[in-house]
């Protein structure tokens, strides 16, 4: 089997919630060994399956493949531990309001004047230097203060937050590429970095297409296009009711279009002022929107998603959560694996999404039990004795 890509790398998390997990859950997933470090009490994400099953779920999906250490950095005591398993480790990871670590004495400045070698990475909403920088930040705040809620909805409705946790995760996708491109240079040079990833910076690029918008001479009066392309630069571009559900359709080039003319039996259409260019079907879009929903309303979601399927136009089925977890093909392909939990039971995890050919996947490993792991690691890493980690245990400094 190849060597994995990040086999040898090691790293600290410290991270909590979904946006420092999710980077370093995709390096756990490529070879890399991470070591979870977390409060006596867990962190907040681990904490919150102790009200039901159900919250406890999303630890386990981004908590696989990773070690558990649980220590008290409030003490002197266990801020050392943490600074001495820095000394062997590449990478740290660290998702806290900016200031934080430094309070703790455990931020960047400290940790890379010690290990100039280290990256450290640092996630947050708006960045650790901000105007911003000491609001609280949550996927649903910077989903607000960064636009995602203004285009997200129906125009003649209030806005609403967009269902997954984007900011979240877009934070945590630039937080690894962040991760994975300083430790490129390091390797070249040996110079370590201070990544600064702001989950606000990160999700502005999606809206794309909105931004665009704001540049057309024509103001809308509410930037929410609801399920039309968000710079009203497409159509049809929607979601249409059928029989027993909804299937999306989108025209992206005017063969699309010509396809979809003739599986409506409409091929006049294209020959129509209204309807035959781009720029027509735009200046038409109800009319559009109406033609295209005559036809799928009267036949079934699966149906309408077959035959454009076979004629090439761009569309999908509107599916339940629970359908997409039980697609055989998304098992067959890797992308979403069963899983025996220890805590959880029988749930479903996702896989990465990173993939390199001719490599085989690496099994997903159950999140451990909070602090599974300290004794082992200290022993191991630190040289620590039986002795000295029970005493450390009998004061409280570790779990």
């Amino acid at each position: 089997m190849p060597e994995l890509p990040l086999q040898g790398v090691r790293v600290l998390d410290m991270g909590q919630i979904y946006n420092a997990p999710y980077a370093t859950l995709l390096m756990a997933l490529s070879g890399a060994e991470v070591i979870k470090i977390e409060p006596i009490g867990g962190e907040h994400l681990r904490a919150r399956g102790e009200v039901s099953r159900s919250h406890g779920v999303p630890f386990a999906m981004l908590n696989s493949n990773k070690k558990s250490l649980a220590i008290d950095v409030r003490t002197p005591a266990g801020r050392e531990i943490v600074v001495r398993l820095t000394a062997d480790v590449d990478v740290f990871v660290e998702n806290f309001r900016p200031g934080a670590a430094e309070r703790l004495g455990l931020g960047a400045r400290a940790m890379r004047e010690k290990y100039p070698r280290l990256v450290y990475a640092s996630g947050s909403g708006f960045g650790q230097v901000s105007a911003l920088s000491d609001v609280p930040a949550m996927d649903l705040t910077i989903q607000a203060m960064s636009g995602v809620m203004s285009i997200t909805g129906f125009p003649d409705r209030p806005p609403v937050k967009a269902g997954p946790a984007v900011a979240d995760f877009s934070g945590g996708i630039h937080l690894y590429a962040a991760i994975i491109t300083a430790l490129l240079r390091q390797r070249r040079t040996g110079d370590g970095a201070h990544l600064d990833i702001a989950m606000l910076d990160s999700v502005i690029p999606s809206m794309a297409s909105n931004i665009g918008m704001l540049y057309d001479e024509v103001q809308l009066p509410s930037p929410r296009t609801a399920n039309r392309h968000g710079g009203l630069a497409v159509s049809p571009y929607n979601v249409y009711t059928t029989t027993d559900g909804f299937v999306a359709i989108i025209v992206v080039a005017e063969r699309h279009w010509v396809s979809m003319c003739e599986l409506m039996g409409m091929p006049e259409l294209c020959q129509d002022p209204r309807f035959a260019t781009a720029a027509a079907r735009i200046d038409h879009m109800d009319e559009v929107d109406e033609l295209v929903e005559s036809w799928t309303r009267t036949r079934t979601r699966d149906e309408v998603f077959e035959k454009l399927r076979r004629s090439g136009v761009p569309s999908g089925p509107v599916r339940e959560l629970s359908d997409v977890l039980a697609d055989p093909s998304l098992r067959a392909r890797g992308a979403l694996q069963d899983l025996q939990h220890p805590i959880y039971g029988d749930v479903v995890v996702p896989h990465s999404p990173l993939r390199f050919e001719g490599e085989e996947r690496v099994p997903i490993e159950a999140s451990h039990a909070l602090g599974a792991d300290t004794r082992q690691v200290l022993s191991a890493s630190l040289g620590m004795t039986a002795s000295e980690i029970d005493q450390l245990m009998a004061d409280g400094i570790i779990r």
